[in-house]
């Protein structure tokens, strides 16, 4: 593996990876263990990790015990000033345990939130429901935000100098708020802010499958944009597909939707030829069809990572 992966440091050395860590990949000591030792080694082979983290299910959890109710409209926490002080708690204390574990196993990290250095500017979500009878109308969900815009020159100044930014997804808008933010959208336009190499989700599931349930290991923009269509891809993959075409269409070069509870799951899909994920690129050039797709994943080879 490690021969197979030498073409892979070279080319990648010097390049930014930005890292969505979230669901399963944080619940267990093992894989939370793994994923820092990724991110160690990532850097130090001279690549640059910037690792955006989640934190729904603890915030779930913190605030059933503080004996308020948590409502979700299309996927989205409704997010009141309770609701929004819990989410902070909890994603300052995930965020220091993910910086404290990454520096145990050799590397330098920083924790940050969209706060911190102006990093990342947010505006209140304006959500737009449809009910049954095909009437749209306005939700308020409080304090959900959307980027607004990101200064990603902190994160420049600290891979500079070789420290590892790990943030959390909260960001404050014009009016002084802060909000609450879907952290695959903060990782996304994090990396386009930088025009990073890489993009990287970490879900719980294999990647994007077909309509015969078999995992697509590369797929392109308008490809993926049909089979949403189609109704193939559905729930919650569409957001994190919809990331990635975001993305690339940004200035990211590739996108990796990848199985956060396989150990090493980042490795294995950047330096190896076969991968374990999905990797949603802008375009390819010729063999956009699903069966070619199929054939590929039976090789265990792509055409380049």
């Amino acid at each position: 593996m490690l021969i197979e992966a030498l073409p892979y440091i070279r080319r990648f050395r010097g390049k930014t990876f930005v890292i969505k860590y979230g669901g399963h990949a944080m619940l267990t000591p093992e894989l939370r263990e793994s994923f820092a030792q990724e991110v160690v080694l990532l850097d130090l082979v001279g690549i640059n990790p910037i690792v955006v983290h989640g934190g729904g299910p603890q915030i779930t959890e913190l605030i059933g015990k503080l004996g308020l109710k948590s409502r979700f409209v299309r996927g989205m926490r409704v997010t009141d000033p309770a609701t929004m002080e819990a989410a902070e708690m909890v994603l300052q204390r995930i965020n220091k345990d993910i910086v404290a574990t990454i520096s145990r196993n050799g590397g330098r990290a920083v924790g940050l939130s969209g706060k911190d250095g102006d990093l990342i500017r947010s505006r209140k979500m304006r959500m737009v429901v449809t009910d049954e009878n095909g009437k749209r109308s306005r939700v308020d969900i409080g304090l959900v935000g959307e980027v607004d815009r990101v200064n990603p020159e902190l994160l420049r100044t600290l891979e500079a100098n070789n420290f590892i930014p790990v943030i959390a997804p909260t960001g404050f808008g014009s009016d002084g708020e802060t909000y609450n933010i879907n952290a695959d959208v903060v990782a996304g336009e994090i990396a386009a802010s930088l025009k990073a190499e890489k993009l990287i989700l970490l879900s719980d599931v294999e990647g994007v499958k077909d309509q015969n349930g078999k995992l697509l290991p590369t797929l392109d923009a308008a490809e993926a944009k049909r089979l949403i269509a189609r109704g193939v891809i559905h729930e919650g993959m569409i957001p994190k597909v919809e990331c990635c075409i975001d993305a690339l269409s940004k200035g990211v070069a590739k996108t990796h939707i990848i199985d956060g509870r396989v150990r090493h799951a980042v490795l294995l899909e950047i330096f190896t030829r076969a991968g374990i994920g999905t990797e949603v690129v802008a375009r390819r050039a010729k063999v956009s069809d699903l069966s070619a797709n199929s054939r590929r994943a039976s090789n265990g080879r792509r055409a380049n990572s």
